[in-house]
């Protein structure tokens, strides 16, 4: 059973939570390569797992449109809300209060290298912990994430995702909207998805979730699905 490192380190402005990120990643990316140069002194990369919350803000992935966002960037920076370009797979999307941001950063060469497993395993570890609520959701054909009532006219999202690799590491992940003003995913086209709508689990049960609560019913899903174990952790971040 796999070790991870675990840490919640709060809210966290979007852009110190990828520089932090990419640091953990560039290490782990760094420590395979020099394993592969020197096997006979190899040491062996260490799994994480971050929560985190951020303030409003808008990532548009390398695949996305920038005619997604419905905005321009100064009536952005005027509402209060940041941008970024990132680095990760996917479109544009909304991240702010009230939402359970998960970044795992795991070497997949504990587990399987196949990405879109990776992806199939998260979204299991999501539809798992909703459940818990009373909720059967679903994926979508051909779209990552989580939804409810897909294939019907009120296919609805509750959870989106978009992910970097190399080296079979991984960083970004998924970002599960609990009780978040839904009237903010109006500046965009979410997931560049134009033909449904996204929701909020606190709208779907009518009451408010949470959300450390939430966090450890994902942290037990993640666990139960990747065959490892959270050691909590204070990692290095300022």
């Amino acid at each position: 059973m796999r070790k991870v490192e675990f840490e919640d380190i709060g809210l966290v402005s979007y852009g110190k939570a990828w520089d932090f990120q990419t640091e953990l990643f560039t290490k782990t990316v760094d420590l395979k390569l020099a394993n592969r140069k020197n096997p006979e002194s190899a040491t062996e990369t260490t799994d994480r797992f971050l929560f985190v919350e951020h303030p409003p803000v808008f990532t548009l992935g390398k695949s996305g449109k920038k005619e997604h966002l419905l905005v321009d960037e100064e009536q952005l920076k005027q509402d209060g809300f940041e941008y970024f370009p990132v680095n990760r797979g996917g479109d544009i999307t909304y991240h702010g209060p009230g939402q359970v941001v998960g970044y795992p950063i795991i070497d997949l060469d504990h587990y399987f290298t196949d990405i879109h497993k990776y992806l199939r395993y998260l979204e299991e570890v999501i539809i798992s912990t909703l459940s818990d609520y009373g909720l059967k959701t679903g994926r979508s054909e051909g779209e990552t994430g989580v939804w409810m009532d897909e294939g019907t006219p009120f296919a609805r999202k509750l959870c989106a995702m978009g992910v970097k690799a190399s080296r079979w590491t991984t960083m970004h992940g998924f970002a599960l909207n609990i009780n978040v003003d839904l009237s903010h995913f109006d500046y965009i086209v979410p997931c560049g998805i134009s033909d449904k709508k996204v929701t909020s689990l606190n709208v779907e049960l009518g009451r408010d979730v949470d959300l450390n609560e939430i966090k450890d019913k994902i942290k037990f899903y993640f666990e139960k699905q990747f065959d490892c174990k959270f050691i909590p952790t204070r990692l290095p971040f300022k």
